[in-house]
């Protein structure tokens, strides 16, 4: 089963690099990674999706909480949550294809920014598995290139993540 582990660490150089050789070091692969500053500068939130039956992700919490740099972790997969990825799909287009462009776009309440006459991308955020929708949507036109966030998330229950 996919899980969303969202951490609390330490704003320091080396944190993610300990968090991500755990997971090297146990064999256990992360399928999405985002990490960034919080509203209190000393901590960062790192937002890791990973797939595990619960004996494995518990044994993955379990090790995230001996490192140091680790302040707080929620799976917060096992409750209510909301999350959100950003993609960014560079693609090759012309005339004939730009009302066709238009609709996919308006489907999945993206936007196309940098537009020319040779090329367009879409932005879109919305759940992985809208992302995923949006790029077998373009089937049918030339992708060029895919840049994509990975997965940011928060629970939708009452309280926070905190130390």
């Amino acid at each position: 089963m996919r899980h969303i582990i969202s951490v609390l660490l330490e704003n320091e150089s080396g944190a993610l690099s300990r968090v991500s050789g755990l997971f090297s070091a146990r064999g256990y692969n992360i399928e999405s990674l985002t990490v960034a500053p919080t509203n209190d500068p000393t901590l960062s939130r790192m937002t890791i999706v990973t797939v595990g039956d619960d004996r494995k992700i518990d044994q993955i919490e379990k090790q995230l909480n001996k490192l140091v740099d680790v302040a707080a972790l929620k799976d917060i997969t096992v409750s209510g949550h909301l999350e959100r990825e950003v993609v960014l799909v560079k693609i090759a287009i012309n005339e004939s294809l730009k009302s066709d462009l238009e609709r996919i776009v308006k489907a999945f309440n993206g936007e196309l920014i940098a537009v020319s006459d040779t090329q367009s991308i879409i932005e879109m955020s919305g759940s992985s598995e809208k992302v995923d929708e949006l790029i077998k949507s373009l089937a049918n036109i030339q992708i060029i290139e895919i840049a994509r966030s990975g997965v940011t998330g928060l629970s939708s229950s009452e309280g926070a993540l905190t130390v």
